[in-house]
């Protein structure tokens, strides 16, 4: 089978594409034959070896994808050869076929375009998290999305909608902003030209903002931190502008708000029967069209590096997804 590789930590031009034996599943392991694999952020890091997770060379990035289950390994009683299924290895979906542990596969309902499965169970699901049981987001709360044009911003934009908050999405030009309010944002700050602590001041009345979701790091944090309402949360997601960072704690103290960290991954593990209820959850959400990926550019598998790339220069708007057996862009 074909698979993208990392042979030695680096950019994503240092990626190979190579024939390698195909996988076999181990003890209550599945095979999935990719369809499409979804490109997020961490895979940037993780052929860098600036991610918590670290395989070992030679290994595939690919943190998830979607496809048909090939074959399944001894114990696993959850699928079969044929099943249509969204799985989240960690590492290996850039690639014809990848292994996840079974509690890292979910049923794929009918209808949903491989494409769109893969780029939606990594945002969504870190969303739902985040959202729901780190911040417990309640109906008429404001929630501010920092990097809202992103894959996890829209997936923000949109749960935070369904969920019954006010939505203020921020991002860096106009046309990102656009996208954002037709996945229903209500109000929208470009804070390449806008000050945000001002304009959220005057959206809330002064008040500040209930929650807020950064999935972006950089020097946009401590602004946001500082135009909390009380009790609010911080939720740490992410850090893709490349700075961890270092904010005056005191401000917590002041504003009577909690920062917040996000590793869905490790909820994952750490608490595997509720992490497949909320799955199942957003996957119904998602077969009834309540929430819908933005899905920007679908690539064949030998352009993985481009497509890579495009992610760690922030260039994205939503997700893109790699597609092994096809050159197919929209």
């Amino acid at each position: 089978m074909k698979a993208v590789l990392c042979k030695q930590f680096g950019p994503p031009e240092s990626l190979v594409i190579e024939d390698v034996a195909p996988l076999q599943p181990g003890p209550s392991q599945v095979l999935v034959a990719v369809h499409a694999a979804g490109v997020n952020f961490p895979d940037t890091l993780i052929i860098e070896n600036r991610y918590q997770l670290k395989p070992a060379l030679p290994f595939s990035p690919g943190a998830e994808v979607a496809g048909l289950v090939e074959a399944v390994g001894e114990g696993v009683t959850r699928f079969r050869a044929g099943d249509r299924v969204i799985a989240v290895p960690g590492y290996g979906g850039y690639a014809e076929q990848a292994l996840a542990r079974e509690e890292d596969v979910f049923p794929l309902p009918e209808g949903i375009d491989f494409g769109d499965a893969a780029a939606f169970l990594v945002a969504y699901g870190t969303t739902h998290y985040a959202l729901q049981e780190r911040a417990a987001i309640r109906t008429g709360e404001t929630l501010l999305v920092l990097g809202a044009a992103g894959g996890t911003g829209l997936s923000a934009v949109e749960l935070g909608k369904l969920l019954g908050a006010r939505v203020i999405a921020a991002a860096s030009s106009d046309e990102k902003l656009a996208l954002c309010r037709e996945h229903g944002a209500d109000e929208v700050i470009n804070y390449s030209r806008e000050d945000l602590r001002q304009r959220l001041k005057e959206m809330t009345g002064g008040r500040g903002v209930d929650v807020v979701y950064d999935p972006v790091g950089g020097s946009y944090s401590e602004a946001a931190l500082r135009s909390m309402a009380w009790n609010g949360r911080f939720l740490v997601i992410g850090f893709t502008a490349g700075d961890i960072p270092r904010v005056p704690l005191n401000l917590t103290l002041l504003k009577g708000c909690s920062i917040v960290g996000v590793w869905w991954g490790g909820f994952l593990r750490a608490e595997p029967q509720r992490a497949a209820a909320l799955t199942q959850e957003l996957v119904e959400w998602f077969r009834q069209g309540k929430v819908r990926p933005h899905v920007s550019m679908r690539y064949s598998l030998d352009q993985a590096a481009v497509a890579l790339s495009q992610v760690a220069q922030r260039k994205v708007t939503g997700k893109m997804v790699l597609l092994p057996e096809a050159v197919t862009r929209i």
